[in-house]
């Protein structure tokens, strides 16, 4: 059997049972709570690994890896900035985000944030934080069409628009499917795939370089000025604001819609939050480190890619045998597709449930739902078409945008108790503008490495302070969480 078969083959078999867990699940969603919530019932593996997964896309195998390979030592602050994220989620957020949510009966971010019917400025609340995940998940869902494009064609040799196609058909019909249940079961089950690529191939590549003393005095003989160095070939100045860039990514994850809607989801009981904290910190820590050491094993291995971002299918083509390729390859795909899966559900749900289009009976908000998702699965591919074509980038721009936007007021509000409307209208708002003020400054290049603080860093702390700081006289309109 060629190469090219056998990982066909492999990715058919792979698809096939995606399909089918979406036909299970399909039986499973018989209202609008379970199309987008799974009815508060998700065991901790379940609720821990999609919610990994769906935080950890294309970005994470392709784009983590080829900011190795583009920066060598340095990328080690990915490291901090991306599980500390995971930290503040498990162990700041989810418990306290599971109760309240439970408590008030919120099925999405912004209906928990927006408060109940009758809370003033509700409505001018719903609509701006419907835009937000409107507009920001659909580049965010883009790029991971991008990601499934570069896989299939660095693959099969095809051209990208078809590959682009092939790639997002398949998370389209089975999130279409299924809903919650098809994406988290999926979602887990593609979490593994990731987390066993993520040990298997940064062995396998530490082993062909000659073990982790070579790397280390191979990098050094990279002709990249400062590539062996933790800081780069930078000054004191620039190398602090390139590291406060790279640990503001852990600020963004708090304000995910597609992956905190999992701690709303995860069943009752400590038992279940203890071990879902364990199994997400166990997965976070082995996928990162395996992708930015496979991205430095990359640079010594294959050192004249055009594209580093394919560092990782490049390595898998060169290390593994047809058969296992095949399976490295469904990683990536995996990456892409539970990310992509959960963003489309929670865009969907922000004009069905949120804005009450085809609003009804369950079944009649049910097929709505699914309208949604098509429409705006349709919108992501055009864009991933005709857009920019680099994953890096777009992703962190919608990343920091979600995160300034939501991540403070729902931390604010799981700690201190609800915000008051006014502050949660004005703290989303500003850590929004803030974030696409901070994306085209340092599209300019005149902030130099601190253009990531002012994308990430500044629009999460202003949002936060605005939402967090007291007010004398106000009042908060709805019952404060005890």
């Amino acid at each position: 059997m060629s190469r090219t078969a056998a990982i066909l083959a492999t990715l058919v078999a792979y698809k096939l049972i995606l399909i089918g867990i979406g036909v299970w699940a399909s039986r499973r969603t018989r209202s609008a709570e379970d199309y987008y919530l799974g009815g508060r019932r998700l065991g901790p593996w379940v609720a821990a690994l999609s919610a990994s997964a769906s935080s950890s896309s294309a970005w994470t195998l392709l784009g983590v890896s080829g900011f190795a390979f583009g920066f060598g030592l340095s990328a080690i602050w990915l490291f901090p900035g991306c599980v500390g994220g995971f930290l503040l989620n498990w162990y700041v957020l989810a418990p306290r985000l599971r109760e309240a949510a439970r408590r008030n009966g919120s099925i999405t971010v912004t209906g928990f944030l927006a408060g109940p019917v009758g809370t003033p400025y509700r409505k001018p609340i719903i609509y701006l934080a419907s835009a937000i995940v409107i507009v920001f998940l659909t580049l965010y869902v883009a790029s991971q069409f991008q990601g499934a494009g570069k896989t299939f064609a660095e693959t099969f040799d095809i051209g990208a628009t078809e590959a682009i196609l092939l790639g997002s058909a398949i998370v389209v019909l089975y999130t279409l499917i299924g809903g919650f249940w098809a994406v988290s079961v999926t979602d887990t089950l593609q979490g593994l795939v990731m987390a066993a690529t993520s040990v298997a191939l940064p062995l396998a590549a530490l082993v062909a370089v000659g073990g982790p003393m070579e790397l280390f005095r191979s990098l050094q003989a990279v002709p990249i000025e400062g590539f062996a160095s933790p800081f780069g070939n930078m000054g004191a100045a620039a190398a602090i604001g390139f590291i406060a860039g790279l640990l503001g990514i852990g600020l963004g994850y708090p304000g995910q819609p597609h992956v905190v809607n999992r701690f709303m989801a995860l069943r009752a009981g400590d038992s279940a939050m203890i071990t879902a904290r364990r199994v997400a910190m166990t997965w976070a820590v082995l996928v990162y480190t395996g992708m930015i050491t496979l991205g430095l094993c990359g640079r010594i291995l294959l050192p004249y890619l055009a594209d580093r971002e394919v560092v990782f299918l490049a390595a898998t083509d060169a290390l593994f045998p047809p058969i296992l390729a095949g399976v490295m390859v469904a990683a990536v795909l995996s990456a892409i597709m539970s990310t992509a899966d959960s963003q489309l559900l929670v865009a969907g749900s922000a004009l069905t449930h949120d804005l009450g289009i085809g609003g009804g009976d369950n079944r009649k908000t049910l097929l709505w739902s699914r309208i949604t998702v098509l429409s705006l699965s349709i919108a992501a591919i055009l864009t991933a078409l005709y857009g920019p074509q680099q994953i890096f980038s777009p992703v962190l721009v919608a990343w920091s945008a979600l995160g300034a936007a939501f991540g403070p007021l729902l931390l604010v509000t799981v700690i201190k108790g609800p915000v008051p409307p006014g502050k949660t209208l004005a703290a989303m708002a500003t850590g929004l503008i803030l974030a696409i003020t901070g994306v085209a400054i340092k599209s300019t290049g005149v902030a130099g490495t601190w253009g990531p603080v002012l994308e990430r860093v500044v629009p999460f702390t202003v949002a936060l302070l605005v939402a967090a700081w007291p007010v004398s006289g106000t009042s908060n309109h709805r019952e404060k969480n005890p």
